[in-house]
C-alpha cells in the first residue's frame, strides 16, 4: 500500500470522528484540513478527503482554503477518495453536496478518482455529490442514519483498499 492520509473539515466534530474511524482502520494518519501544508500533499500517494456539507450543499469553511491548497499543488497520478457528512432528511435536495464541492474543484487535476458509491440505500432527493448515477465518494448521515455508518464504511473501505 503506498503512503495515504486522510484529511477533513469539520464543524461539529461528526465529520473528524468518521476520518479517524477511517484513518484507524487504514492504519494511516488523520488531518485537519486547516493543518495541510504542499508537504503533506506531496508526501502521499493516496488522499482520502472528507468534508461536512452546509446552508445549499456547501463545503465545510476550511476546506476554501484547502482546495485552494489542493489545485495549487501537483495532484498528478495520485489515488483520491471522496466521503462526505450530510444530512438526508433535513437537505434532502443538497444531501452531501460537499463531496460534489470538492471534486468540482479538483477534478482537472490530473489524479484518479476512486470510491464511488451506489445510490441504492439513501433517501435523498437530489445530490452534486452524484455523477452518472453513483455517489461520487462515500457519503454519510450519522444524524438520522448512525446505524448505518460503519457498515457503509467497512463496505466502502473494503472496496477501495486494493487500490491505495
Amino acid at each position: 500500500m503506498n503512503t495515504t492520509i486522510v484529511i477533513y473539515g469539520s464543524s461539529t466534530g461528526i465529520c473528524e470522528a468518521i476520518a479517524e474511524k477511517i484513518a484507524s482502520k487504514l492504519g494511516c494518519e488523520a488531518v485537519n484540513v486547516q493543518d495541510l501544508t504542499t508537504d503533506i500533499i506531496n508526501n502521499h500517494q493516496n488522499l482520502i478527503l472528507g468534508t461536512s456539507t452546509w446552508g445549499a450543499g456547501e463545503l465545510q469553511d476550511d476546506w476554501y482554503d484547502g482546495l485552494k491548497s489542493l489545485q495549487g499543488a501537483d495532484l498528478t497520478g495520485k489515488v483520491i477518495a471522496l466521503f462526505g457528512c450530510g444530512d438526508c432528511e433535513s437537505y434532502s435536495d443538497t444531501f452531501v453536496g460537499g463531496i460534489g464541492e470538492l471534486y468540482n474543484g479538483i477534478k482537472d487535476s490530473g489524479a484518479r478518482f476512486i470510491g464511488s458509491v451506489d445510490t441504492d440505500g439513501y433517501s435523498f432527493d437530489d445530490s452534486e455529490a452524484v455523477i452518472d448515477g453513483r455517489f461520487i465518494g462515500l457519503p454519510l448521515d450519522d444524524i438520522n442514519e448512525d446505524d448505518k455508518t460503519d457498515t457503509r464504511i467497512d463496505r466502502w473501505l473494503s472496496a477501495i483498499s486494493p487500490e491505495l
